[in-house]
Order: C-alpha cells, then sequence, then structure tokens
C-alpha cells in the first residue's frame, strides 16, 4: 500500500456492506456491484485467523473502536496486508447503525512479527477442529501477550508504531 492511501468500508450491523472508497476497489479488485450488500467476509483471507476476527467483533458490538493487523484478499486472489481502525457508528440517539473501517499501510517490521503469529494461530485451530478452533487460536495469541506482556491494544498499537 501507498504510504498516504487509506482504505475505507463500511458496513451495517450484521457485516454487510454499505460502502467502499475508491481505495478499497483499486487494491481489492472488487466494484461496488461485487460488494455492496454483501457480508464484509468477502475479503476475508483464508490466511487470517478465527480468534482475530472474534475478538475484533466482539470489540466493536461492545461499542469500543478496536485495531488490528489483518490480510485481505483481493478478487484475483492475490492478497494485501492493512492496519485497521474499525469502529461503531452511531445514529443521533447513540444507537450502533453499523461499523466504519480504516486501513492504512502497515508497518513492514511489524508484519514480521505478526504473520509468524498468525500462522502458529491457525496452526491450532486446524489441530483442533472447527468447533475448538476460535478457543485454540485464542489461546495462542493470549499466551504471545502474555510473553510480551501487553494488552491486545496495546501490542498491535506499538507494533505500528515501531
Amino acid at each position: 500500500m501507498a504510504d498516504d492511501a487509506f482504505i475505507i468500508s463500511k458496513t451495517d450491523i450484521k457485516g454487510k456492506m454499505t460502502y467502499g472508497n475508491r481505495t478499497f476497489n483499486d487494491y481489492s479488485g472488487f466494484s461496488e456491484q461485487d460488494y455492496l450488500g454483501v457480508q464484509h467476509n468477502i475479503v476475508r483471507h483464508p490466511d487470517m485467523p478465527r480468534a482475530v476476527f472474534k475478538l475484533l467483533w466482539d470489540e466493536v458490538q461492545a461499542g469500543r473502536e478496536v485495531f488490528a493487523f489483518v490480510k485481505n484478499l483481493c478478487k484475483d486472489g492475490s492478497f494485501y496486508w492493512v492496519f485497521a481502525n474499525v469502529t461503531p457508528s452511531y445514529d443521533p440517539n447513540g444507537n450502533v447503525i453499523g461499523y466504519f473501517s480504516v486501513r492504512r499501510k502497515p508497518n513492514r517490521q511489524a508484519l514480521a512479527q505478526v504473520a509468524p503469529l498468525y500462522q502458529e494461530m491457525l496452526n491450532a485451530e486446524r489441530r483442533a477442529g472447527s468447533r475448538d478452533a476460535i478457543e485454540a487460536s485464542t489461546g495462542v495469541l493470549q499466551a504471545a501477550l502474555t510473553r510480551a506482556n501487553s494488552s491486545y491494544e496495546n501490542w498491535v498499537l506499538n507494533l505500528q508504531a515501531s
């Protein structure tokens, strides 16, 4: 990604896409016709651990913003990494009406730590089987955070800043 590029998308509360900016189209290869009204996971790369998305959804559904490193899938099967910031969107009465995501170029040095951790998480998911995959993967993530003596949020923000 270019240093000054921002990929922006919006979804409704169910995760169906309601907006993608031109940069989203350019990087993903998808057009509005491909994704409007479709689940945002249209760009979910199979190399992404399910536990990362559970953490992301748990946070935004609780009304909190979340940051994450995400490997996204392009329409042509290629991929791109992003540093994502996802926040709830509210109506004037304070009700969550959807989610807003701004993604930018990730710190390449951070990806050298993130990619192997995600692979370890994926391996744990595969060994555990579908029913226990997220729990197994979350355990791997929690162990890594314990070793780093960090919360998830501080870990990703520090990696991006380094």
